[in-house]
């Protein structure tokens, strides 16, 4: 795999959106991410991807009201100061701050929602604390994130050995950094912070973790391509089929980006995971 295949596989991987509005977290003020709440009704926390902002959902949001959403952006994406992600594992981080908001904003049961790296948060929270979970909404994420870029065990580990190459040498940062310049539109993400990222995706294996998940797991994948449909079936099946509660749900004529390229399906898919 060159480098130009990875290139255009974290180019669609990656959202840049406007810089961060101030955090609104109740009693516990996290430093790894930031919060904003909007609208009212049952709970909903909707996490963006890999340098996403918070941005991402306002469509969505707009299009779906009834529910208190609790818009998270990650620190050193989008425009906002790394903060508490300035050193320490992140995705883990994140996750167990995730933790402790729901806690202490007394959330009861509330829906989870991510997207790429964000599901892969939820994936780590659905199982790590699994009787603060409603249900999760996982969005064209695998447990083991670089199998998005191979088919094969073998493939994915090939990927995840050059991603976290990348992520951890100069040159790697310098990257990291490139592609964010080719999609940013001045709107930066913190280099250290997305090399960092980059490298945990390309360890992380959840699959052994599903089985601790109590609560409803809808899974919805993207299928650009009708030529690719039977492969990218097998993929998420196997990645998430041995596991009981599990729904998936495909998306056909999409990029990793469901909800900017299909907006419509992907707003009634997320209605349907609301209101089960």
């Amino acid at each position: 795999m060159n480098r130009r295949i990875v290139l255009a596989g974290l180019a669609s991987a990656l959202c840049v959106a406007s810089p961060a509005l101030e955090a609104s977290a109740g009693r516990f003020n996290p430093t790894r991410f930031s919060v904003v709440v909007r609208g009212s009704g049952r709970d909903a926390i909707m996490i963006p991807g890999l340098t996403a902002g918070r941005d991402i959902w306002n469509d969505v949001v707009a299009a779906l009201p009834g529910y208190r959403y609790h818009l998270v952006q990650v620190a050193g994406f989008a425009g906002e100061p790394a903060r508490g992600n300035a050193r320490g594992p992140i995705i883990a981080g994140v996750a167990e701050e995730l933790s402790r908001y729901i806690a202490a904003s007394r959330l009861p049961a509330p829906a989870i929602v991510g997207h790429s790296m964000g599901g892969t948060i939820g994936m780590m929270l659905a199982a790590r604390h699994p009787d603060q979970l409603g249900r999760l909404m996982v969005v064209d994420m695998l447990p083991q994130p670089s199998g998005l870029f191979g088919s094969t065990p073998d493939g994915a580990a090939a990927t995840a050995t050059l991603l976290r190459n990348l992520a951890s040498t100069p040159g790697g940062r310098s990257f990291a950094a490139s592609v964010m310049d080719f999609l940013g539109d001045g709107r930066q993400s913190d280099p250290n912070v997305v090399s960092r990222v980059v490298q945990e995706l390309a360890t992380i294996d959840l699959t052994a973790d599903l089985r601790r998940m109590r609560a409803p797991v809808t899974v919805v994948y993207a299928s650009p391509d009708r030529r690719e449909q039977a492969v990218i079936d097998h993929r998420f099946a196997a990645a998430y089929g041995a596991s009981s509660g599990i729904r998936r749900v495909r998306v056909d004529n999409s990029g990793h980006m469901i909800m900017v390229d299909q907006p419509a399906r992907f707003r009634a898919a997320l209605t349907a995971f609301l209101k089960r």
